[in-house]
């Protein structure tokens, strides 16, 4: 393969930074739990006066800082440290867009667990059975991912929700509802809309919470159990499917799909979230790389491109398949019409 770039010469240093990127999520996550990034915000600039508000070590305050410098979370002029942009808005824990919270689920012992034997994985094409404990049903990792990856799924929730704005009555069935965000938000929008969030017995308690939170708890039931098992009724305007496609392989998406058409009324449309790699699979670099996640979690999970999604869909059933104009963040929702 050729290239036009210009030749340089090798180098060993993205293979000593990769090894070590570990780092870079263990500092993170120490500036989280020390509430750094909230000193800062409240004012709080100098090492010493860093140090003492978190109750660290100046040293250990220090080479934390400079480390969250380097690799982009903080900025230094002279002896002062400040927050960028990105750590102003997510990682002070009074900003109401805080999304600290994911550290508790995403650098897990669970979560990390799954990719301590890649190479096994690898070599297997997928996560072996006696390791995919995690799509058990009522696993409690689900609860956590609910409510630590909630503020995370805030913006695209409100995003979809404003993109199917309109007065109207109608009826939304949210599959694997988790946190129930994505539903609550259509109800959060139009007092007309009822919402049925189905997920785990378990997981939907918190679903349940959000929404009493939100004001909608009297628009707001579920179902318990398995999108592939419990009836899911008939007659919904919108299936909202929020991240779960990624679990499974494309057959068995595609059962899920008829399932999800046969419920829709005339005219109803499935809501589809989810990393979206462009055809060459390396490109844009979040979505692409989240089938790593998905070789390690899942016993034949996989990054679907929108082709595939598309395929899927229309092999389901749905006449006309389109990607919203606009992304949800790091990811994309892609729109099947019944």
């Amino acid at each position: 393969m050729s290239s036009s770039a210009p030749a340089q010469a090798p180098s060993p240093g993205i293979i000593f930074d990769t090894l070590q990127a570990y780092q870079r999520s263990v500092a993170l996550k120490a500036g989280i739990d020390l509430d750094l990034f909230t000193a800062i915000a409240e004012g709080i600039h100098s090492l010493s006066a860093i140090a003492t508000r978190i109750n660290a070590s100046e040293k250990g305050t220090r080479v934390l800082c400079d480390y969250l410098t380097i690799i982009g979370f903080l900025v230094k002029q002279g002896s002062q440290y400040g927050l960028t942009p990105d750590s102003a808005t997510f990682l002070d824990r009074q900003s109401p867009a805080y999304m600290g919270s994911m550290a508790n689920f995403l650098m897990s012992p669970q979560t990390v667990g799954l990719l301590e034997d890649i190479t096994t994985v690898i070599r297997h094409g997928g996560a072996l059975p006696n390791d995919n404990g995690a799509l058990a049903p009522e696993h409690p990792m689900w609860v956590e991912f609910a409510r630590c990856m909630a503020p995370m799924m805030q913006m695209p929730a409100e995003s979809i929700a404003k993109l199917f704005a309109g007065g109207q009555a109608i009826r939304i069935l949210d599959i694997s509802a988790g946190h129930g965000l994505f539903g609550i938000a259509f109800a959060k929008h139009n007092p007309n809309v009822r919402v049925t969030g189905l997920d785990w017995a378990n997981v939907l308690e918190v679903a349940k919470e959000n929404a009493a939170k939100a004001g909608v708890a009297d628009r707001y039931s579920t179902i318990p159990g398995s999108a592939f098992e419990v009836e899911l009724g008939s007659g919904y305007d919108i299936v909202l499917i929020p991240n779960f496609l990624h679990h499974f392989d494309q057959d068995t998406n595609e059962k899920l799909l008829r399932k999800v058409h046969a419920a829709l009324g005339p005219g109803g449309r499935a809501a589809i979230a989810e990393f979206v790699p462009n055809p060459d699979r390396v490109t844009p670099p979040i979505a692409a790389a989240f089938s790593m996640m998905m070789l390690a979690s899942t016993p034949s999970g996989d990054a679907y491109t929108y082709a595939e999604i598309e395929g899927i869909a229309k092999s389901a059933g749905f006449a006309r398949v389109e990607a919203a104009p606009e992304p949800l963040g790091i990811q994309t929702l892609v729109i099947a019409h019944k």
